[in-house]
């Protein structure tokens, strides 16, 4: 933890706001306090959230709309406000801060994925702090990350980090509900059978924001299954994590780095549609690592446009895999069971293509041995 060079911290709304709505300068102050004096000989990627939850009080809302619509206004007024209040409050340091709002739809894409690294790349190399939430003013259901433990997790994956800190209002995963005598912290996670039996809570106290413990158990298997490990404590004691004195809940990393926006993909990205494919191909694309054919289909479900996200469907409905398809949804019924040079010479040579092209699929079980 002391030797991580680049870290991303993602601290909750309950840690920066009231309960009643608007941004607490004090809890922001202080965790400013904390990160600007961790900066020293490492870099930082502040995942925040408080947006909604700061535009409340300023809109005369008592507590979090459940309707898109009045979410995406808060947001619109919070997510001003919560810049603000970090650009000052860094600015006692002479720290500048860039703001990266994200969707899925930005990151699961090829191209998108690719700015959205470059952008916080640049932010880090001019020595900026990039602040990253995800774009509540404009996201709609389909391509919303859900809660920013989520974000935190892919965005850590993404900048390459070397840790990744999730800061509650809890100060660790406990073996059941904290607040019941006798239950305790579990000190350390090393694989998902550490968990088997344990019951985790899926609310935060506050009510400001999205998250609980069930996101941030989530998140942490995500970042870890990525290679990133990751503590998970509360704000109050962010210095410690930073510091690397025992804290919290330490989760090991599990898994190894991927081809990062494959992680995007699978975790971040909403299906439009499914594709239905007969056994061969199932064993072509979970096996062999192929790419879809024309020729593998059997039906196609849902509407989507080129590039949309899509599930990939075994003879028994069960999604195998999941990834961005190169046809419209009206295009691929007369393209089923069909060979790549049958419809070039009937259709052209646009149609002697993939459906998903493997570098842009990713299974989602583990191959049939």
């Amino acid at each position: 933890m002391a030797e991580a060079r680049r870290v991303v911290v993602k601290v909750g709304s309950s840690s920066l706001t009231t309960a009643a709505g608007g941004l607490d300068a004090d809890r922001v102050d202080a965790l400013v306090d904390v990160l600007a004096k961790a900066r020293e000989g490492r870099e930082i990627v502040l995942v925040s959230s408080g947006a909604i939850a700061a535009g409340l009080a300023p809109l005369g809302l008592e507590r979090r709309p459940r309707d898109l619509a009045r979410q995406q206004a808060a947001a619109s007024v919070g997510q001003g406000l919560l810049v603000a209040r970090y650009t000052a409050s860094f600015a006692r340091y002479g720290v500048r801060v860039g703001q990266v709002l994200l969707t899925s739809d930005d990151v699961s894409r090829r191209t998108h994925y690719r700015n959205a690294f470059r952008t916080l790349e640049q932010l880090l190399a001019m020595g900026a702090l990039p602040v990253v939430n995800e774009n509540d003013t404009v996201a709609t259901d389909e391509i919303r990350f859900g809660d920013n433990d989520r974000l935190a997790a892919l965005v850590a994956h993404l900048v390459r980090a070397d840790l990744l800190v999730l800061l509650s209002d809890v100060d660790g995963l406990y073996d059941g509900d904290p607040r019941t005598p006798g239950t305790s912290r579990i000190a350390e996670v090393t694989g998902p059978k550490d968990l088997e039996g344990i019951s985790i809570g899926s609310a935060g106290r506050a009510g400001v924001g999205t998250g609980g413990m069930v996101t941030k158990v989530e998140a942490a298997g995500i970042a870890t299954g990525a290679g990133v490990p990751v503590v998970l404590t509360s704000a109050v004691h962010a210095a410690d994590a930073l510091a690397g004195r025992p804290t919290g809940t330490y989760f090991h990393r599990t898994g190894k780095r991927s081809a990062g926006r494959l992680l995007w993909l699978a975790h971040a990205s909403t299906p439009r549609g499914a594709l239905r494919l007969d056994e061969g191909a199932v064993r072509a694309v979970t096996e062999r690592g192929s790419s879809l054919l024309p020729a593998g289909l059997t039906a196609v479900e849902g509407e989507f446009t080129a590039g949309d996200p899509v599930d990939l469907l075994d003879e028994a409905g069960r999604t195998i895999a999941r990834g961005l398809v190169n046809f419209d949804a009206r295009e691929l019924p007369r393209l089923l069971g069909r060979s790549t040079k049958e419809l070039a010479k009937e259709l052209g040579p646009a149609y002697e293509r993939e459906v998903v092209h493997r570098d842009d699929l990713v299974l989602l079980r583990p191959a049939r041995r």
